[in-house]
């Protein structure tokens, strides 16, 4: 097995790396990937309704679908995400507990008692730590998961939709968990001892690029074969381009997946007004608004719009009609 450490934060070209690697090699991997602040999403799972759309937009937080399936996550710089690309024997690939296995025996040695609880978590003490999903691909299997570190809490919290009731799809739909970083699960006195495990070894036991160098050498250790493997110069070109194929366009992230229908009321100086919206492929192809001036005008333009924000953000402003007061966001 080859372990992969990247120093590419990008988190479009990380999940693009693992789709290439899956897809065009035979070989074993484990990738241990830190990401810039991201949400990605199952790829069976509608964007706007897995993730607070207010919230993304206005802190510039990029919404990511990746091939596996399962519910929505939160990456930034206290993440650990790791991913293993295996060859499988056809029929017996879908595994969970089975390639947690590892994750939770490296935990082990640092005095942490994760459990593998519900279909794809893991959990210390009842709090949800890490979050996996699969994706098969004739006799490889794909399995990554997160390992929440240090990650900005209020960030992963003003990031994920709780109230999804709004939204009506056969979409797949996430469960959400109370979390907690492992850095506040490790005992002081295990973090003293850390200090010597980590001589000529970068970062620290209060970083996650350290945890990411501890894993690294516990893999290294345990797993006799496994060695270390720089990304070739043709996966790096390969990877680059399907991020700007697929990875970081609308289609993918926004437009592939279920239809839905979208409902919600609100007001506009005292009036009580109404929006009802069926989006397929990412268009909205119904509409209908209700309770303010302009509102019919607007539902005409809507028909055959993007549901993304600065699509109907323009319609907004460029509709003369309107009541002023009317929110974008009243639409996701």
């Amino acid at each position: 097995m080859f372990c992969l450490s990247p120093a590419n934060t990008d988190p479009y070209f990380n999940l693009a790396v693992e789709e290439i690697l899956l897809k065009n090699s035979q070989d074993e991997f484990l990738i241990l990937g830190i990401n810039d602040s991201s949400v990605i999403i199952g790829k069976h799972q509608v964007a706007h309704r897995e993730t607070d759309t207010r919230f993304v937009t206005k802190n510039r937080i990029p919404v990511i679908r990746r091939i596996s399936g399962g519910g929505t996550v939160y990456h930034d710089h206290g993440n650990l995400n790791f991913t293993f690309i295996l060859n499988s024997e056809k029929g017996r690939q879908v595994d969970f507990k089975k390639y947690t296995l590892p994750v939770i025996s490296f935990l082990a040695s640092l005095d942490v008692d994760a459990k593998f609880e519900g279909k794809n978590d893991l959990k210390v003490e009842g709090l949800k730590i890490s979050g996996n999903a699969e994706h098969v691909f004739r006799n490889r299997v794909l399995h990554h998961g997160t390992l929440l570190f240090d990650s900005d809490l209020d960030m992963l919290r003003g990031s994920i939709r709780k109230d999804t009731g709004h939204y009506f799809t056969r979409a797949v739909s996430s469960n959400p968990s109370k979390v907690v970083n492992l850095k506040t699960i490790l005992k002081d006195s295990l973090k003293d001892s850390l200090k010597d495990s980590f001589s000529g070894v970068p970062g620290s036991p209060d970083s996650v690029y350290g945890l990411r160098s501890l894993m690294e050498k516990w893999f290294l250790e345990s797993y006799p074969g496994t060695e270390m493997y720089e990304l070739p110069e043709k996966y790096i070109e390969m990877t680059e381009e399907l991020v700007l194929k697929k990875y970081i366009t609308w289609e993918w992230n926004f437009a592939y997946g279920p239809e839905y229908c979208f409902n919600n009321s609100f007001d506009i100086n005292g009036l009580n007004c109404t929006c009802s919206l069926i989006v397929k492929e990412g268009i909205i192809t119904e509409c209908d608004l209700k309770g303010f001036e302009g509102a019919d005008n607007l539902c005409i333009s809507l028909k055959g719009s993007r549901h993304m924000v600065e699509d109907i953000d323009d319609l907004i402003k460029n509709e003369k009609t309107i009541m002023p007061g009317l929110d974008v966001f009243n639409f996701f």
